[in-house]
């Protein structure tokens, strides 16, 4: 967690206690009052989102390396190993992943998590259906790991493989805290090869 977070927490928070105060003065005959309040806040949010945008913009790529953790909250995935070899007319990788709880008294899981390769040329590799391996969005008591594999079919001609964590599917609530707008930067990778 950054301190970002807390924040956005807080200013949504403020943001209701501003609309609410906007409709009192608004239904108690104080239109210009509650105008004025609508205004402020509306300043307010275009100053945040601009800081939200230029952050982004502004910002590098995170680059992690095999057995690195990257967590979010207390929830962690982990390259662990990589193996590849030349399958067919391509090249078959491995990666196996640890997923992991650091948290101290409740179960958690990640809704939305999904891994993707990418390689030199900016193709995007989904991994091969597997049913057997646990699901990244397995719910992990406090303290507990587990560990998955993804296997993934890339061409003959990929090079510079890196693996991307994502969140797929839901609102992306990621858009709107600094430091973690994924629309207008790239998301951090773990290097492969």
């Amino acid at each position: 967690m950054t301190i970002f977070e807390p924040l956005f927490i807080l200013l949504v928070l403020t943001t209701i206690a501003v609309l609410f105060m906007a409709a009192v003065a608004a239904l108690t005959g104080r239109p210009a009052n509650a105008l004025k309040l609508l205004r402020r806040l509306g300043i307010a949010a275009a100053a945040y989102f601009t800081i939200v945008l230029a952050v982004a913009a502004l910002g590098t790529q995170k680059v992690y390396h095999v057995g690195d953790m990257q967590c979010f909250d207390d929830w962690c995935i982990t390259v662990s190993g990589v193996a590849h070899a030349p399958a067919g007319a391509g090249q078959a990788w491995t990666v196996t992943l640890r997923i992991s709880s650091r948290a101290k008294r409740v179960s958690q899981r990640e809704n939305g998590a999904a891994v993707y390769l990418t390689d030199s040329q900016h193709r995007r590799f989904a991994p091969d259906a597997t049913a057997s391996e646990p699901p990244l969005d397995t719910r992990l008591e406090p303290g507990e790991s587990v560990e998955t594999k993804r296997t993934f079919q890339l061409p003959p001609d990929a090079a510079g493989v890196s693996l991307v964590f994502a969140h797929e599917g839901g609102f992306p609530i990621g858009a709107l805290i600094i430091g973690e707008n994924e629309f207008f930067h790239k998301l951090a990778i773990v290097k492969l090869d």
